[in-house]
């Protein structure tokens, strides 16, 4: 018996010794993993094999993105926009003593029609049940504040420009804008002016926005269809809290001034393509 035992005491310390991880193997395959990743931002589809099926996207002034679903769409979308374009530069990668977690740091950069953003993040990858490593967490950050201490905004009613809306949204309206830039990066705050009968179809922002009505009666509804009957109406200083990819359509039920705050750079999506004004030019 003893021999027996000694041997199965052998043999199971030569298992545990065939299960060491080679933390310095590891952390260099993640790296060059990584940099393989940072080759493929101009195909999404192949861009966004690289997270887990449960992965989350944390994207600053977005809600969270939480499956590859919602990380495609909102990839998707964003770099449909004309002269948008990704590039990232991973610097660093750590893997823990288990071999199973690990992290890489970098810096990226952004740019889009309305300029460039330079910045930083870091990914959390695991380790898959087939054993291929998949990005879990994905934060990033801008270098430049969009939020400086000091900014500060105050206009008179008299002074606002108006003029006529965005292409993507039906002729009609006009619009002012009361502080920020919507076609950048960062908070802004706009006026819109519709008439009575004005109408947005189901449609959706990349970003949370708020909406409040200042004047008139207004209609909001939610989801992909237009459905008059089961729209909720606002009156004069009713308030709409909209999160980012609620699809909702929009009614001026008589001539109406509304106040938008959300994130640049301003963006929509119409549910059904053929609804899109820029379609029809």
């Amino acid at each position: 018996m003893r021999p027996s035992i000694a041997l199965l005491t052998l043999a199971a310390l030569l298992v545990g010794c065939g299960h060491s991880v080679d933390v310095a193997k590891q952390r260099e395959a993640l790296m060059n993993l990584s940099r393989d990743w940072a080759t493929h931002t101009t195909d999404v589809d192949k861009f966004v094999s690289y997270y887990a099926p449960d992965a989350s996207v944390y994207v600053p002034g977005m809600a969270l993105k939480t499956g590859t679903d919602q990380i495609h769409e909102g990839y998707a979308f964003m770099f449909a926009a004309p002269g948008t374009s990704l590039t990232f530069t991973p610097t660093k990668a750590e893997v823990s003593a288990a071999g199973d977690l690990g992290y890489t740091t970098g810096t990226y950069e952004m740019k889009t029609g309305a300029g460039s953003e330079k910045g930083k993040y870091v990914a959390i990858w695991a380790k898959q049940a087939n054993g291929e490593w998949k990005v879990k967490e994905d934060i990033f950050n801008s270098d430049a504040s969009d939020f400086p201490a000091s900014a500060h905004v105050v206009s008179n009613a008299a002074s606002l420009k108006w003029g006529a809306g965005p292409d993507a949204l039906p002729k009609g309206a006009t619009v002012a804008v009361v502080a920020g830039d919507p076609s950048k990066p960062g908070p802004f705050v706009m006026r819109a002016h519709a008439p009575a009968g004005y109408r947005v179809m189901p449609h959706w922002h990349p970003t949370d926005e708020n909406i409040t009505v200042l004047e008139g009666t207004v209609a909001l509804g939610m989801g992909d269809s237009w459905d008059a009957a089961k729209m909720d109406s606002l009156g004069a200083g009713g308030v709409a809290v909209l999160p980012a990819n609620m699809r909702h359509s929009f009614l001026a039920k008589t001539a109406a001034t509304i106040q938008v705050h959300g994130m640049g750079p301003f963006a929509i999506t119409y549910v059904n393509p053929a609804d899109d004004p820029r379609t029809k030019h």
